[in-house]
Formats: C-alpha cells, structure tokens, sequence
C-alpha cells in the first residue's frame, strides 16, 4: 500500500465522516484517491479559514475529530487565525496539510515551508511524516492527541513524496480509551466540606462542563447550595439551561471587575474551564479577600494553573460533580440546608428584575423608533426569538449582540447553541456548516454581525454548493461596534479626555450589500427593517429548505 492510501485508511478507521479543504497541488494524493473510501466526503471551501472553522464547529457538535486538509505553506498561512480560534476552544481537530517533496527542501522549492514551525504555536502536537511507513503511528497518535483532555487540534505535513512510497504497515485506530479518571473520594469529601463551612458559595463553569454533558449535575450542586452560576466572558456552549434561575451570565474581563460580580462570595468553584480570560490588566486577584477557590478539571495541566487553590480534584465532570452533591446533600447540617434555600430564592428574585429590567429596555426601543430605522439590538433579537422554532441550532457570533441573544433566547443547553472562543472573528458563518453537516436533522440558524461576516463571507458559497439549509442572519448596524465599546473603555481606563471620533470602525460609503453577495453565491437574500418584516423574512426562509440571507438593519453605537 502507498502512504496515501495509509491516511485515508486511518480517517477511515478513527471514524472520520468529512474532510474539510481547499485543495491544491501537493494535496492531489488524498483528494485524488477519496473515491476509493466512499465514507468519506470532502467538503469544499474557497478559503482555507472557513474549512478550519467549519471543521472546529463540526467537531463540537459531533463530538468527533474535525479533519481539514490545508495547501502547504500558504494555505497553512491562511489557516492560522482560525487555528488559534479551535486551539482556545478545545476542538479536537486532526489538520493537515500537503507538502512539497522533501528532495526539493534543500532547493527552496514554490510554496515550500516550515509547515511544523509554522503551525507549532497554535496546536497540540505538530509533525511532519518523513517515510510512508511512519503514516499509521503518526495518525493514531494524531487523534489520541486531539481528544486527550484538554482536547486540541494538531498538525500532520504530508510530503506528496512520502504519499507515494510503498509500506506495509497499515492503518489502525487507537481503540477506545476512557481517560478520565473517577474522582477520589477522599478530595470529594474535602471539597465537600470547604463547601460546607461556606456562607456564600459561587460556582464558575466553562465549556468542558457542555462537553461532559454534566449541565445537569451542576445545576443540581448550585440548587443544594444556594449558589449562583457564572459563566465564562466567551464562551461555545450553552453548558445549562439559559434562563436557570442561578445563572448570573457572563464574567466581565478584567480580575477587579470579577471580583466585584462575585461580591461577597467567601467560596469559589471553578469546574471546567481556563479561568480566567481576561482582556484588561487590573491589579489583584479575581477572587474576594479571605475566599476558598475549588477547582474541578479532566485535566491535570489546567488545576491550580492561574491561581493558587484551596482544593483542586482531578476526574470526570460529571461523576465528579454527581458526587460532590450526594455528599453535600448527605452531610449537610439543617443551618446549612436553611440558608441555602434562602439564597436559591435571592438567586430567582435576581432573574425575575433582570427579565423585567429587559422588557422595559424592548418597550423603550419600541417606543422610541420611527418607521423604517435600524432596529435596537434588543429589539431584534426579541423577534427573533419568537420567529426561530425552539428545534433550531443557533449558531452565534453577535458580539455587542450576544447579551440580548442570550437574555432573548431558550437554550436548554448543549447543542442547543454554538459561539466563538478566542476572540478573533469571522467564525459564525463557517461554524454554521460544520454544525449543520453534524447535525443534519436539525435547523441552523447563524446570527452574525457584518463586520465578522466579511471575514469569511464565501461560507455562502459552501452552503451553497453542499445544500446546507441554514439560515444566515447578517446584523447590519455598518461598523465595527464592539470596538467603538473598547476604544471608549480604552481612553477611560488610560485617562485619555477627547471627543475624537472612531477612526477607521465604519463600513459604509461604500455600504457593503449582504443580499447582493449572496445572490453572487447562489443564496436567495432579503434586506429588513421592521419588527414584522423580519419576522415574516424568517418564517419564510425556514421554510424554503434552503440556504437564505437575511440582512437586518442595526441601529449603530448610540
């Protein structure tokens, strides 16, 4: 056998369903040769950025390893933004990319490379297979790679040479590992008992909390304790129901701003996550004076990373969590059972005035626009989630938008709802094809700004092209208002006094046509500005069975 036919045989076995690509000469010997393993299919994008977010997204819907073939030294290039966007998120990805023939590395061949260099910064593990018959260690330990905890992607150049030298070793799967481990008993019992002694405990989760599914056990300790739920400043999943009565939303970005959203708190848990990303330096610790700080994570390299623990607990989420619970419930003492149940009613006093603190803001928006304006971002989200059935997915990349989304929607938890991680933008509309190629029984509805649209606007054209149904919702306010937020807290936060305008944050004049792009993609588009348009223009695209557009007019940064 050749060492292409290896890789191929590898995806096969570790139970690959898509390649996501755009191919090029070295990448010939896989593209070439995929007719021969009919279960696999190669999914087409114009731009290497959208088969790496589309492969990232996939991978969290499904659960299973996202493959990207990339071309060489450009395409790796083109690649890495998006690369670092699945690092943050913990996809497991297996990315590679064709490379020259190494009889020409000493020759400075056209598009050739340090594609392990390049691609080192941004992955878990990076190589370059020298010989066909290193081709099945190298994949298996890829997707070994990729899925230990915390989950990344990883990088594998293949040479077009070393995919046309013979080998009889072939391809096998790396079995079936279960690597987390069941929690100590002992530390449960510790752990339990820090929670015990507290007066007012918190709860922090992140993303592994949807990935282990355990949104329910977590939801079970806030109720035992009394506790409120924080989540993450960005976060890729709906880990719990989005309108728990303990979820507080989203930690702000700096430490002195977490410490004052956690208030008074004399206990924090952390399950799940990095904790904490922040985007401004303040001085001290995230933490309130005198506060325990828990920690439960699958992995060992993420306990006690950023700060000093109390406790940490190494083990599975959800049995974890489980029997954290069971032990609390079990020992604790009447006096803490009372006060608990004292803070879960402050916990829903506090979600009911935040609800009716957002329909005063909708009644307000309402009440204030004249006809055929840009709508409130608060606005159009409320009709948008009364005109998006409950079924659908929601793909997200709003941004300035995302706090009304989330106050607006019903998610109830995970796969219910997908966002970027690491800040970089342009990954809504890609993300949408890899979760609606992962779940394709289910609607995809992608909500994206203009702003991140534009960075990977020839998505349109892969949906297109593969009759993916999603419906793509382009909120138009023409700039880039999330950083005319961070300029004005930028000047505050560095004594800056002036009433210059936004330099260079505008996209108008020209204004950019989202119905016209989509049209030159093959994509029926609509342009809206009423409540009642909009919530026509939805119906009537979910019910096409096609890919649609819909651009909304967006009142900008008041």
């Amino acid at each position: 056998m050749l060492g292409r036919d290896v890789i191929l045989d590898s995806l096969v076995a570790h139970g690959a369903e898509f390649v996501f690509g755009n191919p090029g000469t070295t990448e010939g010997p896989l593209v070439d040769n995929l007719a021969g393993h009919p279960s696999l299919s190669y999914i087409v994008s114009l731009h290497e950025g959208v088969s790496v977010g589309a492969a990232s997204y996939y991978a969290q819907a499904s659960g299973r390893a996202g493959i990207v073939n990339l071309h060489v030294a450009p395409g790796l290039g083109n690649a890495i933004g998006m690369l670092y966007g699945a690092m943050k998120a913990n996809s497991p990805m297996v990315v590679t990319a064709g490379q020259q023939d190494t009889r020409l590395r000493l020759r400075a061949p056209l598009l050739g490379h340090d594609l392990v260099a390049m691609a080192a910064p941004v992955v878990k593990w990076s190589v370059q297979a020298e010989h066909a018959d290193e081709c099945a260690d190298i994949m298996r330990r890829a997707f070994k790679a990729a899925h230990d905890p915390p989950a990344g992607p990883v990088f594998v150049a293949l040479p077009i040479n070393v995919m046309e030298q013979e080998t009889a070793i072939g391809a096998e799967s790396g079995g079936a590992p279960y690597p987390a481990p069941h929690p100590d008993p002992a530390a449960v019992e510790r752990l339990g008992e820090h929670i015990l002694a507290a007066k007012a405990p918190v709860l922090v989760i992140g993303d592994d909390v949807a990935r282990a599914r355990a949104g329910g056990a977590v939801t079970a300790l806030a109720e035992a304790i009394g506790a409120p739920i924080w989540v993450e400043i960005i976060r890729q999943h709906a880990a719990i129901p989005n309108h728990h009565p303990h979820l507080r939303g989203a930690l702000t970005y700096d430490a002195a701003g977490i410490a004052e959203e956690f208030g008074e708190a004399d206990l924090v848990l952390m399950v799940g996550g990095p904790f904490f990303e922040e985007i401004w330096f303040s001085v001290g610790s995230p933490f309130p004076p005198g506060a325990k700080v828990l920690q439960i994570e699958e992995s060992q390299a993420r306990l006690g990373h950023n700060y000093a623990l109390t406790a940490g607990l190494l083990g599975a989420l959800k049995p974890t969590l489980e029997a954290l619970n069971s032990m609390v419930r079990e020992q604790a003492p009447e006096d803490f059972r009372r006060a608990a149940e004292t803070r879960c009613k402050q916990q829903a006093a506090l979600t009911a005035a935040a609800a009716s603190v957002r329909q005063t803001r909708i009644d307000a928006a309402v009440a204030r626009r004249p006809p055929s304006t840009p709508m409130a971002m608060v606005l159009a989200m409320s009709v948008l989630a009364e005109a998006i059935p409950s079924e659908a997915i929601v793909v997200e990349e709003a941004i300035t938008g995302s706090p009304d989304l989330s106050a607006a929607f019903d998610f109830a938890g995970p796969g219910d709802y997908f966002c970027g991680r690491g800040g970089g933008i342009g990954q809504g509309l890609p993300g949408a094809l890899g979760v609606q190629l992962a779940v394709p029984d289910r609607r995809v509805v992608c909500i994206s700004g203009d702003g991140s649209a534009m960075y990977s606007i020839t998505a349109l054209w892969t949906a297109a092209h593969h009759k993916l149904p999603i419906l793509f919702i382009i909120l138009a306010n023409r700039e880039y208002r999330i950083l005319k937020h961070n300029i004005d807290l930028y000047r505050t936060r560095f004594g800056i006094d002036t009433n210059r305008a936004y330099a260079h944050l505008d996209l108008h004049e020209p204004a950019l046509g989202f119905v016209n792009m989509a049209a030159g993609m093959g994509i029926t588009g609509r342009r809206v500005t009423e409540p009642e348009e909009l919530a026509a223009a939805v119906g009537e695209a979910l019910a096409a069975g096609e890919a649609r557009l819909i651009e909304v007019a967006i009142e900008g940064k008041r």
